[in-house]
């Protein structure tokens, strides 16, 4: 499947990022800004918990309701002279988006910032047909041009990379010559770039969402390059997941204040821009033919089962920046274009078990990100689940299935356990020195690479007391009547 991003396994993609004090140290420094600014623009809001309320209802009424409003939507699009196309698959999605290509006989295209696209894979199918794809995002054009790193965040792609990094990439790839400031590098990209947006036969969006009355599709963003891409090449390709809807532009409202303050932590991005179907005659901005790619790619499978609540996701990473995980280990571990909390519980649905079923256990259930969440997803529930359905499924490792019977058997018989305890302690205070074990084994070793065991006495606890002083017990006795 497209998101998929590596074949090395889980654990040895976090043993190499662990490494990397640089992206360690940038990710901590960004979730402690991005997670600031998030909470001082929720309190300036006022009522948050309320708004959250408000936005939970609507993406749950937007869900029970989905094919009415996925009917209306593609209805006024038609209406307003677009196209609509409903794809099943990902590879449903990049063929018709390949139609156009092929018919426009396009030899460039200008994208967007868009996580659905990078989901589906999109741009490697635009580039066998000969056509160049311009990523116009500063954060993706810069993961582009260095052609090694897939998005390391959602919002903020190119987050794993520092100033210096990013000049030496415009040095080698581009021929750049300046300094590393961030203002200078960007002007250099703009005026790199403007040409494509002069030249480009296709430009290409995701859809933050979609207004179902109007046949309308919303876009967020920061830098309007996507106003650019939108109005700039005769035809325009929108691609959304199809949960990404709201009724009426009153909910639109409220969804882009909860998605612009737990995003970037402000009360609006700099852009939100409202599109309509293609330009009507006697315009002269706009593109000529407009075409809604709407996307299931087991997003229905997803709305039918215990994992509903994901769909609710508005993509603002507010969890991303709050997740201890990620902190430590960064994006780029996960194996997917969606990480952090989100990632964990939405990749293995998308990809299935057999690519992502590490990502439920990155996670240690502190449940902060349930507590930022916008829509109130309850995302730690929901990775529980994962956990729960693995285990039934018997996807877990045989190793891992054995040690948990074994230890419910043990802890099931209260005779077993006090022998246990009791044999545990004092082969542990003989064995265990400095906090280490002579021979580390499975979950010890891992455990013992970044911390030390604790060091028994030699006795269990029920031993000690067992052996107190008859004094001290009759005090205690005293103690507690």
């Amino acid at each position: 499947m497209s998101m998929k991003t590596s074949d090395v396994i889980f654990k040895q993609r976090i043993k190499h990022q662990m490494q990397d004090s640089f992206m360690r140290k940038s990710v901590a420094n960004a979730q402690e800004r991005m997670f600031t600014n998030r909470q001082i623009a929720a309190d300036r809001l006022g009522n948050w918990d309320q708004w959250r309320e408000m936005g939970m209802d609507i993406r749950n009424h937007v869900l029970e309701h989905l094919d009415y409003y996925l009917h209306q939507l593609s209805e006024n699009v038609q209406k307003n002279g677009g196209h609509v196309f409903f794809a099943e698959t990902a590879e449903e999605a990049t063929d018709y988006v390949e139609k156009i290509v092929q018919q426009k006989n396009a030899k460039k295209v200008v994208k967007s910032k868009s996580m659905v696209t990078e989901e589906i894979g999109l741009n490697g199918v635009i580039q066998r047909n000969q056509c160049e794809v311009i990523e116009t995002d500063l954060g993706e054009y810069i993961l582009q041009v260095d052609d090694c790193d897939p998005p390391s965040h959602i919002v903020v792609p190119a987050l794993h990379k520092n100033r210096e990094q990013i000049r030496d990439v415009f040095e080698d790839k581009l021929g750049y010559k300046g300094t590393s400031d961030p203002e200078k590098m960007t002007r250099f990209v703009r005026e790199h770039i403007r040409h494509d947006f002069l030249e480009a036969d296709i430009g290409i969006t995701g859809c933050n969402f979609a207004v179902a009355e109007s046949g309308s599709i919303s876009l967020v963003t920061n830098e309007g390059n996507a106003r650019l891409a939108t109005t700039l090449p005769k035809t325009h390709i929108a691609v959304m997941g199809m949960e990404r809807l709201v009724p009426t532009f009153e909910e639109l409202d409220i969804m882009v204040s909860l998605l612009c303050r737990s995003a970037v932590g402000l009360p609006l991005t700099g852009y939100v821009t409202a599109l309509t179907g293609p330009r009507e005659q006697g315009h002269i901005d706009g593109p000529e033919e407009f075409h809604l790619v709407i996307l299931d790619n087991g997003r229905s499978d997803i709305l039918a089962s215990e994992f509903k609540d994901i769909l609710r996701c508005i993509r603002c990473a507010a969890c991303v920046n709050t997740c201890p995980a990620y902190r430590h280990i960064g994006g780029q571990s996960y194996g997917s274009i969606y990480s952090g909390p989100i990632g964990a519980v939405l990749s293995p649905l998308l990809g299935g078990y057999d690519d992502f079923q590490d990502l439920p256990y990155a996670c240690t259930l502190c449940q902060g990100c349930n507590d930022v969440c916008p829509v109130k997803i309850p995302l730690s529930d929901l990775l529980l689940k994962h956990r729960t359905k693995m285990v039934v499924n018997k996807i877990t490792p045989l190793s891992e299935r054995a040690t948990v019977a074994a230890f419910n058997h043990l802890n099931a018989s209260p005779k077993l356990w006090n022998l246990g305890v009791k044999v545990g302690a004092a082969v542990g205070g003989k064995v265990i020195k400095n906090g280490k074990m002579p021979v580390n084994l499975g979950a010890i070793a891992e455990w013992t690479e970044a911390r030390d065991l604790p060091q028994p006495d030699g006795q269990s606890f029920r031993s000690w007391f067992e052996n107190r002083e008859p004094s001290a017990k009759k005090k205690t006795s005293s103690e507690e009547k």
